[in-house]
């Protein structure tokens, strides 16, 4: 446990950060989830939408600077990967 001032400051603001912060990742973690899961079922308009809300979810995450602006075009990337390999296997 900390005894000085600013360190005893320093884990408050710690703390309420990593509970807010994990509200954006955790949203984030979900609706890349449910995308994955209708690639899966090759449900179509289903992935899209669920891989917009996915994309729109990482974008908050980063502009907010939870995760790291890099560590998001990866995910997305990966993620329209997925989803433009099923749109091709329709055609």
């Amino acid at each position: 446990m900390a005894n000085i001032k600013s360190a005893i400051k320093r884990n408050k603001q710690n703390k309420k950060r990593r509970l807010h912060n994990r509200i954006y990742r955790g949203q984030a973690r979900t609706y890349i989830r449910d995308a994955r899961a209708s690639i899966q079922e090759e449900n179509l308009e289903e992935a899209r939408a669920a891989t917009m809300k996915a994309i729109s979810a990482l974008d908050k995450a980063a502009v907010k600077g939870i995760l790291h602006k890099n560590n998001v075009a990866r995910r997305k990337s990966r993620l329209m990967k997925q989803l433009l390999s099923l749109e091709s296997q329709g055609s």
